[in-house]
C-alpha cells in the first residue's frame, strides 16, 4: 500500500501551508537550511506537512501548541528523513509537547533483580515503542549548534532496527564495517570526555559519550545544526553521516 500512502502524501502537500514563520524559527535552529536551494525547500515541506497530517501533537502542562509551533517542529522533524523516508518515522505516532524541560521518571531493574527509580531534568525524550516527546522552548529556540528535535528523532531511527546501540538500519550499499570503524573510536574519544565532568574542551557535547545511542543522537544533531564542528572533529563520522542521510553540508 505504499503507493497510495505517497499519493496521499503528495495531495496533503498540496493542500497544506506551513505556518507563516515556521521556516524563519527552523532556519534559526539549522542554519543550513537557510542554503537549500527552491527544489529541495519544497521537497522538506511536504515531508513537513505529511509529519503534521501523520502525527498527532499534542501539549502538556497546560500548554497551548498553536499551529507555528508545530510546523516549526515538523520541519526539523522533517531534515532526517527527507532522503531516507518518512516511513522511517513509521512505527510511532505521537509528539509530546511540554512548555519547557521536564522531569522524567524511569524505572529499571538491575542484574541483582532490584528495582530503582531514578527521576532527572531533561528536554527531550524518545520512548521505545511510544511517543516523541519535547520541551516546546528548546525545540523551537535551542541553544546555537544543537536541536533537541532533530536528537530525538535520530533516537527513533535508531530504535528502528530494535536495539538503541547508535546502528541504525543503514541504506542499500552502506556497510555496518565501515560505519563501525567510524563510529567505535569516536564513542571511545567522547566516553572519555563524559568522565571528565566540567571539560570545556570536548570535540561535542560530553553528553555524547553516555553511550553508543546518544553518541549517535548527539553526532546527527551536530551533523545538521553545526556540521563543520563535527566534520573537523570527526571527519569519518560526517562521512558516514552525510551518506546515511543523504545530506551534503559542505
Amino acid at each position: 500500500m505504499g503507493w497510495l500512502r505517497n499519493w496521499r502524501r503528495r495531495r496533503v502537500a498540496r493542500a497544506y501551508r506551513l505556518s507563516p514563520g515556521a521556516w524563519s524559527r527552523a532556519e534559526a535552529a539549522l542554519p543550513g537550511l537557510r542554503r537549500l536551494d527552491a527544489a529541495k525547500r519544497q521537497r522538506l515541506a511536504a515531508v513537513a506537512a505529511a509529519l503534521v497530517h501523520e502525527k498527532r501533537f499534542e501539549g502538556l502542562a497546560g500548554v497551548t501548541v498553536d499551529a507555528q509551533a508545530i510546523d516549526t517542529v515538523a520541519l526539523q522533524a522533517a531534515v532526517p528523513v527527507l532522503e531516507l523516508g518518512l516511513d522511517w518515522y513509521a512505527p510511532w505516532a505521537t509528539v509530546l509537547l511540554y512548555p519547557a524541560g521536564f522531569i522524567a521518571t524511569h524505572e529499571y531493574e538491575d542484574e541483582d533483580g532490584i528495582v530503582h527509580i531514578e527521576e532527572g531534568p531533561l528536554i527531550g525524550e524518545a520512548w521505545e515503542g511510544g511517543p516523541l516527546v519535547l520541551s516546546l522552548e528548546d525545540a523551537l529556540e535551542p541553544e546555537p549548534g544543537s536541536s533537541v528535535v532533530i536528537h530525538e528523532c535520530a533516537h527513533k531511527l535508531d530504535m528502528g532496527q530494535g536495539a538503541v546501540n547508535g546502528l541504525p538500519a543503514l541504506p542499500s550499499g552502506m556497510a555496518v564495517e565501515d560505519w563501525s570503524a567510524a563510529f567505535l573510536p569516536a564513542f571511545s574519544t567522547m566516553e572519555t570526555y563524559a568522565a571528565e565532568e566540567g571539560s570545556d574542551a570536548a570535540p561535542l557535547d560530553p553528553y555524547a559519550g553516555q553511550d553508543p545511542g546518544e553518541f549517535f543522537a548527539v553526532a546527527t544533531e551536530t551533523f545538521f545544526a553545526d556540521p563543520r564542528r563535527l566534520r573537523r572533529s570527526f571527519p569519518a563520522v560526517y562521512e558516514q553521516l552525510e551518506r546515511f542521510y543523504g545530506w551534503s553540508l559542505g
